[in-house]
């Protein structure tokens, strides 16, 4: 592919996302969303998880700050429809955790090409374009100096592509009611989706 072409393709995704702005203009946003039976799902490789237990992960996780400081990650939103209600596709780690497809960005990385990285790694999906992002959690204002900026992308689906699971993990389409202040399963941040995209009006196609 040529010089030109590859630029023409990076602004025409620079023109699909829309600002944060957008979502307050008094107008709710529509999402298109397709029956999770367009989508192919298929197995590859498993992708090992990089710590051997919890305690690993949290001093992982400490040296990293200490590098680096404030730890960037960025998760993707996507849905389907089926039986008439709105789905959110969680990747399922064992029997009892679930996460949002994304991950920790690189320094200086920007958010929208990590998320495109992180898809690709997790499930190389063809992906069309990504929606507003919001920032997660809330800083109260005795905290100065946060460990974490997580921020949440609506990914808006082609109406078909194919999704390569790894071979340890499970994707899974959870309707939005089952999300619902259902913390305790899912914990306090995929348990949040259904307000985020209460602002939105869905189209199932």
């Amino acid at each position: 592919m040529s010089h030109d072409a590859h630029q023409a393709e990076d602004t025409d995704l620079e023109d699909r996302i829309i600002p944060s702005a957008s979502l307050y203009t008094g107008h709710a946003p529509t999402l298109n969303l397709y029956h999770i039976d367009k989508y192919t799902f298929g197995i590859k490789e498993p992708q090992l998880e990089k710590d051997a237990s919890v305690k690993a992960r949290l001093e992982r996780m400490q040296e990293k700050y200490r590098q680096e400081g404030l730890r960037r990650t960025v998760e993707g939103v996507l849905l389907v429809h089926q039986h008439g209600h709105p789905h959110v596709l969680l990747l399922q780690i064992g029997n009892t955790f679930f996460k949002l497809p994304g991950g920790r960005l690189k320094p200086g990385e920007d958010d929208v090409e990590g998320l495109k990285r992180k898809l690709t790694n997790k499930l190389a999906p063809t992906l069309a374009n990504y929606k507003p992002k919001w920032e997660y959690p809330y800083v109260p204002p005795h905290i100065t100096r946060p460990k974490e900026c997580k921020k949440l992308f609506i990914v808006h689906l082609p109406e078909s592509c194919i999704f390569s699971v790894p071979r340890n993990l499970k994707l899974l389409a959870v309707p939005l009611f089952e999300l619902y202040d259902n913390a305790q399963r899912y914990g306090p941040i995929i348990s949040s989706i259904p307000q985020i995209v209460a602002r939105f009006n869905f189209n199932n196609l």
